[in-house]
C-alpha cells in the first residue's frame, strides 16, 4: 500500500506577494488526508517544516532573500530526501515554487541513485527560467527552472551534487506569460514547451499523450503543479495569476492521464494563496485535482 508524506513548507520568501505561506495549512482544512485515505492510501503527516521568516527586504546582487530561500530548500530537499528513502510518496505542499528547487533535487538524487529515469511535469502560467542577471524583480519563484538546470548560485543549484535535470527531463504545460529573455533561455537549451496555444490547438489529450511519451516502468514521474496554471477564475486563491489559465476539466484530465500512467513517484502543490482566495475554493480545488492524481475516477471508469 503506497504511503503519502505530507511535507508542509509554508513560506513565501521566493515569492512577489506574501500569503503562500498558509498553503500547507489551507490544504489541510480542506482535507487533503482525509481525501487521500478515502483513496485506500496510507498518510504520514508529521506537520509543517520550520525555517527562517520573510524578511520582506529588496533585492541583493540580483535575488531576493537568498540566504532564506537556501535554507526552506535544504530543508525540504532532507525532507523530500527521507520521504523516498523510507519507501513514501513525498508531497510537497508549499509555499511558493521556489521550493520545488529542494524538492526535485532530492528526486534526481534519488533516480541517480537507483539508476531511474526521471520525468518533471511543471505545470505553470510562466517558464520560471530567470536568473539573477535576467530576473526584473529578484523573486526566486521565478528562477526555479534555471536553477534546477545548473544556472543560478551554488547553493540553490547544486543540492543535488551538479544540476538536478538535464534539459530533455522537463516539461513546461499551461506557460503563457514568459519573459523575452525566458523564451531564449528555453529555446537555448530545449526545454520542452507546451504553452497554451499549443493546449488549444492540440487538445489537452494529445499534449499529455506527447508530455508521457517516454514514461515506462523504469521512469520515476515528478509532478510540480503551480496553482496560477489554471485560469483565475477557476482558481482565484494564487499571487501571480494570469488570464487564459487551464480549465477545470482540462486539468483533471491531465491529472487522470498522469494517474493512468502508474508512474507517479513524488509532487508539489505550490502557490495556493489563501489570503487571495475565495472562501478556500482554490484550497478545495487542489484537494479535488490531488484525488483525481492518486487515482480517483468517475463512476463508470474501471482502471
Amino acid at each position: 500500500m503506497t504511503t503519502v508524506s505530507l511535507i508542509g513548507a509554508p513560506t513565501d520568501v521566493g515569492a512577489s506577494v506574501l500569503g503562500a505561506s498558509m498553503g500547507p495549512d489551507a490544504l489541510r482544512i480542506a482535507g487533503i488526508a482525509r481525501a487521500l485515505l478515502d483513496l485506500g492510501l496510507q498518510v504520514q503527516d508529521s506537520g509543517n517544516l520550520h525555517g527562517p521568516g520573510n524578511p520582506q527586504a529588496a533585492p541583493q546582487d540580483g535575488f531576493r532573500h537568498l540566504q532564506e530561500v537556501a535554507h526552506w530548500n535544504r530543508t525540504v530537499f532532507e525532507a523530500t530526501a527521507a520521504a523516498l528513502a523510507r519507501g513514501e510518496l513525498p508531497l510537497m505542499m508549499g509555499g511558493d515554487h521556489c521550493l520545488a528547487i529542494g524538492s526535485i533535487s532530492a528526486v534526481a538524487a534519488h533516480c541517480r541513485a537507483r539508476g531511474q529515469r526521471l520525468k518533471v511535469l511543471w505545470f505553470d502560467a510562466h517558464a520560471d527560467a530567470n536568473t539573477p542577471e535576467t530576473s526584473p524583480s529578484g523573486n526566486i519563484h521565478g528562477m526555479p527552472v534555471a536553477c534546477l538546470l545548473g544556472h543560478g548560485p551554488h547553493a540553490l543549484s547544486q543540492l543535488a551534487g551538479s544540476a538536478a535535470l538535464a534539459a530533455g527531463e522537463i516539461a513546461l504545460i499551461g506557460v503563457r506569460s514568459v519573459d523575452a529573455v525566458e523564451k531564449r533561455f528555453v529555446a537555448e537549451h530545449g526545454i520542452e514547451v507546451y504553452d497554451m496555444r499549443t493546449i488549444d490547438e492540440r487538445g489537452m489529450r494529445a499534449v499529455m499523450q506527447a508530455a508521457l511519451a517516454g514514461v515506462d516502468e523504469g521512469t520515476h514521474l515528478h509532478v510540480s503543479f503551480d496553482m496560477d496554471a489554471m485560469d483565475p477564475s477557476v482558481a482565484p486563491g494564487v499571487g501571480t495569476d494570469v488570464r487564459g489559465g487551464l480549465t477545470y476539466r482540462e486539468t483533471q484530465l491531465c491529472m487522470e492521464m498522469l494517474a493512468d500512467s502508474g508512474r507517479l513517484g513524488s509532487a508539489d502543490l505550490v502557490e495556493l494563496n489563501p489570503a487571495l482566495d475565495v472562501r478556500n475554493q482554490t484550497a478545495e480545488l487542489a484537494v479535488d485535482l490531488l484525488e483525481s492524481l492518486f487515482g480517483k475516477s468517475t463512476l463508470m471508469r474501471v482502471r
